[in-house]
C-alpha cells in the first residue's frame, strides 16, 4: 500500500507542468485530487480543515486563474511557465498570485502523508546530514523558521544552486521556483492551513507537521528527477 501511495505523490506533482485544453482550445487548469482521503491526516489535520483549505481555498485559486488567463488572453503555457512569465510583471501580479498558490498547494499536499513524520531515510537523509550536521539541527531550524515567519507564507526545504540543502521562507504566494531553486518539501503557514485545529498555535502545528505528517518519500522521488 505504501508504494502505491508514494507513486501517487509523484504523479500529482508531475501534473504541475501540464495543462488541459477544452474543445474550444481554451487553456484550463484543473484542481488535482488529493493524494489521500480528506480524513486521512487526522487527528493532526482534520477533515474540516481540508474541506476548507483544499475544497475552498485551493479550488478558488484554480478558478480565479482560469478566469484571469481567459480575460488577459494569455498564451497556452504550463503552470510553471505561467508562474515564470508573470513573476516579475506588475500587470500580471494577480495571475502570478493565483498560479503560484495553485503550485504551492499541490506541493504542500504532496509533502504530507498519513502516518508520516519522523527522521528521513534514503538520499534526503544523507543530504540533510551533509547540509545541517544532524537531523536535530535541521528539525530545529525548520521549526524555528516556520514559527518566526511573520504573516502568511511558506517554509521550504530546497536544494540551492550549490546542491546544498537550505531552509528558506517565502511570503504570500512567493516560491523557490522563480529563483532557480529546487523545492523538496514545504509547510504551509498561512493561517487557514491550521487555525481550525490549532488556533494561533502555529508552533504546535509546525511541530506536528515534522513529527507526524511530513512525507520523506516525496523529496527522495524528486531528487531522482
Amino acid at each position: 500500500m505504501r508504494k502505491i501511495i508514494t507513486a501517487s505523490y509523484l504523479t500529482i506533482f508531475l501534473t504541475l507542468s501540464r495543462t488541459l485544453f477544452a474543445a474550444d482550445s481554451e487553456q484550463v487548469f484543473t484542481l488535482p485530487p488529493l493524494p489521500y482521503e480528506m480524513n486521512a491526516l487526522e487527528p493532526y489535520i482534520s477533515e474540516r480543515t481540508l474541506t476548507f483549505h483544499y475544497g475552498k481555498h485551493h479550488k478558488s485559486y484554480v478558478k480565479k486563474l482560469n478566469k484571469l488567463v481567459k480575460e488577459k488572453n494569455l498564451p497556452h503555457a504550463s503552470l510553471e511557465e505561467l508562474i515564470k512569465m508573470s513573476a516579475h510583471d506588475p500587470k500580471l501580479q494577480s495571475v502570478f498570485n493565483n498560479a503560484a498558490q495553485d503550485w504551492n498547494h499541490i506541493f504542500y499536499w504532496s509533502s504530507m502523508t498519513p502516518k508520516g513524520g519522523g527522521k528521513p531515510t534514503g538520499q534526503i537523509a544523507e543530504l540533510i546530514m551533509k547540509s545541517f550536521g544532524t537531523y536535530e539541527n535541521f528539525y530545529n531550524k525548520f521549526h524555528e523558521a516556520g514559527t518566526k515567519l511573520f504573516g502568511s507564507g511558506w517554509v521550504w526545504l530546497i536544494q540551492d544552486h550549490d546542491k546544498d540543502l537550505k531552509i528558506v521562507t517565502t511570503p504570500d504566494a512567493d516560491l523557490p521556483l522563480i529563483y532557480g531553486q529546487k523545492a523538496l518539501l514545504v509547510c504551509d503557514v498561512w493561517e487557514h492551513a491550521y487555525y481550525l485545529d490549532y488556533q494561533n498555535r502555529r508552533k504546535d502545528y509546525v511541530k506536528v507537521f515534522l513529527d507526524h505528517l511530513v512525507n520523506w518519500d516525496f523529496p527522495n522521488l524528486l531528487l531522482k528527477q
